[in-house]
């Protein structure tokens, strides 16, 4: 299947937020074209999943965060367990760090959620989370429903992960009636977030709460300085990228 060019995406403004979700599968595939898509997609905060957990994953964070020019916001491997918070410097306030670990089906692998509670210069206060939910389809809804748990943390809230499901399934479908699922919203870029060898499913997105203005979200493809080659070598998984933006807010009291 060829996939039409992206197009432009809107302009930076007030209140607009640049975020990139990706599935990096520790770091295990060609480093340097996953460094490539990722500051090509010029993200304002990353979320990503499948961060390294068990050899020096603290450092590897640090590896990625230094050369896509960004720095560690939330997570990691030992704190919630893969998914990872990046922010370029300067761009948000970080209000909060509010991980999460997650009840652990025995057997399967320990889950976590990466959240932080940001804000932009100007805008109503906003958590972010990075998440990667079980393959296991009963322990997997659970964690669909702890998500929306977790969206209680603030009134606005922005959701990116690889989720293991397609979006029939039923965990996806209760995320998306309370949720926007963000290419629907406004659809840019590519649909299908796996490689071309497992075309034609979608199963990592991007969901915002209701009061977030989606302006555009899908898979970079066309995106200038994202090559094809880069995207089958960086990683098993498509990157998401969305600009949203965030309604106005007050200055928090300091008192």
């Amino acid at each position: 299947m060829t996939t039409p060019p992206a197009g432009p995406l809107p302009a930076p403004g007030p209140r607009r937020l640049r975020l990139l979700g990706y599935n990096i599968r520790s770091l295990r595939d060609d480093r340097e074209a996953l460094v490539r898509v990722i500051r090509a997609c010029a993200p304002d905060l990353v979320c990503i999943q499948e961060s390294p957990r068990y050899w020096r994953p603290g450092g590897q964070a640090a590896w990625l965060a230094r050369r896509t020019g960004t720095t560690v916001l939330a997570g990691g491997g030992r704190t919630a367990a893969g998914p990872l918070l990046l922010g370029r410097p300067g761009a948000v306030e970080v209000l909060g760090v509010h991980d999460r670990l997650l009840p652990k089906t025995r057997g399967l692998h320990a889950r976590g959620f990466a959240t932080a509670l940001l804000r932009l210069p100007g805008s109503a206060p906003f958590t972010v989370t990075s998440c990667h939910l079980s393959l296991d389809a009963d322990e997997r809804h659970g964690q669909f429903e702890l998500l929306l748990d977790q969206l209680g943390i603030a009134e606005l809230g922005i959701v990116a992960g690889d989720f293991n499901e397609h979006p029939d399934g039923p965990g996806w479908r209760l995320l998306a009636s309370r949720l926007q699922d963000g290419h629907l919203a406004a659809p840019w870029g590519g649909e299908f977030t796996s490689v071309p060898e497992r075309p034609y499913q979608r199963i990592d997105a991007v969901f915002a709460t209701p009061g977030i203005t989606v302006l555009a979200c899908g898979v970079p493809h066309g995106l200038p300085g994202v090559t094809e080659a880069d995207l089958r070598a960086a990683t098993d998984h498509l990157p998401v990228l969305a600009v949203l933006e965030l309604p106005e807010g007050q200055e928090l009291d300091d008192r």
